[in-house]
């Protein structure tokens, strides 16, 4: 019986045969000239070509915060993900720290008493995520803090927004995120993070730093978040979904929609973002892409609670391989355009992407 290497030497002996007993030119422009496997065929040559690196300096950690003293809560929804009280989330920042993880973001568990219509808990100098920032920046002063402006963690109906007759007031929001944002300049945050989808707030909220001493703090603004389904845990996470009055897609952009993305980008930028955002993550590559390729700005990407917890169900339920799927999504991003990315992966890719090194 022949083997296959037998059949390919009388395949090339046939061709030769065929041009007059002389080897026939190879083509230069396709196969076989061009083989594309050669590159692919050793890691080490895998390395060398290619095209997108994942690090460390890539991953932005999501930290959730509750009240209390050496208290942690897990969060049925997000399997591995904790809410932390302020002296854990310090230990929290430390680990980050020594990793190599370049910031880490504060979202708070407000306790249901401090909630109300005004979102008046927000503009509390003492409030849970201020007193996380100062202690934080105290221990770990090397990793960046980013802070999320937006009313939800704060407001009885769990809107980003003040409700006015049922609908959210566009410009009396602004005001009261323009003094949520001072505040939290105040406490000590490095990179405020306008996440509501209000008009105009990033240039109210830029000028208001500007007038107030704080011109070196950053803003990074959720310019593309779109009115995505996948964000069920995050809103379990901070405590505001069982709140929720109807939803958010009068503010918060319409998926079907990339054009306005564009739009909302242009905009922020002109108002004074240093930074801007893409939420959610692998549904939305696409968006992240054409801000990119369109505006040449540092270009973030949220990988949200309910990407996380996809990922997390199906490798708990032993159809795919955790570690190699959470590592595909963030080089997913990454290969898209993205400088960094938000995911509540960021502790564990960091800790495998350090063992590798």
């Amino acid at each position: 019986m022949s083997s296959p290497k037998d059949k390919t030497v009388s395949l090339r002996t046939e061709r030769v045969k065929r041009a007059g007993g002389k080897t026939p030119p190879v083509s230069r422009s396709g196969f076989p000239a061009t083989r594309l496997r050669r590159n692919r065929r050793a890691d080490w040559s895998r390395r060398l070509v290619r095209e997108t690196t994942l690090t460390t300096d890539d991953l932005i950690w999501p930290i959730f915060l509750i009240e209390g003293e050496a208290k942690r809560s897990a969060i049925a929804a997000m399997p591995g993900v904790e809410r932390l009280s302020i002296d854990l989330a310090v230990k929290a920042a430390e680990e980050a720290t020594s990793l190599g993880l370049p910031a880490i973001a504060l979202f708070p568990n407000t306790n249901p008493a401090l909630r109300d219509d005004a979102a008046s808990e927000a503009l509390n100098p003492g409030n849970l995520v201020c007193r996380a920032v100062r202690a934080i920046k105290s221990a770990a002063p090397d990793i960046g803090i980013i802070c999320d402006v937006a009313l939800d963690p704060y407001t009885s109906h769990g809107h980003d927004g003040l409700l006015v007759d049922g609908e959210i007031d566009n410009d009396l929001t602004v005001e009261v995120l323009i003094a949520q944002a001072l505040v939290q300049a105040e406490a000590g945050c490095d990179i405020l993070a306008p996440s509501d989808m209000m008009d105009g707030r990033i240039g109210a909220i830029r000028a208001a730093l500007e007038e107030n001493g704080f011109a070196n703090t950053q803003l990074l603004a959720y310019a593309a978040k779109y009115a995505s389904a996948s964000y069920g845990p995050f809103r379990d996470a901070v405590g505001s979904s069982s709140m929720l009055r109807g939803d958010k897609r009068t503010y918060q952009m319409d998926p079907a929609n990339g054009a306005e993305a564009l739009r909302e980008v242009a905009l922020d930028i002109a108002e004074g973002a240093d930074m801007v955002m893409v939420k959610p993550g692998l549904a939305y590559l696409d968006i992240v892409w054409r801000v990119k390729e369109a505006f040449g700005v540092p270009t973030l990407v949220y990988q949200t609670s309910g990407e996380y917890s996809m990922i997390g169900a199906a490798a708990m339920s032993g159809w795919i391989d955790r570690e190699r799927v959470m590592l595909e999504s963030l080089i997913a991003c990454k290969r898209a355009g993205a400088d960094a990315i938000f995911t509540y992966f960021a502790l564990e890719a960091a800790k495998l992407l350090k063992a590798k090194a």
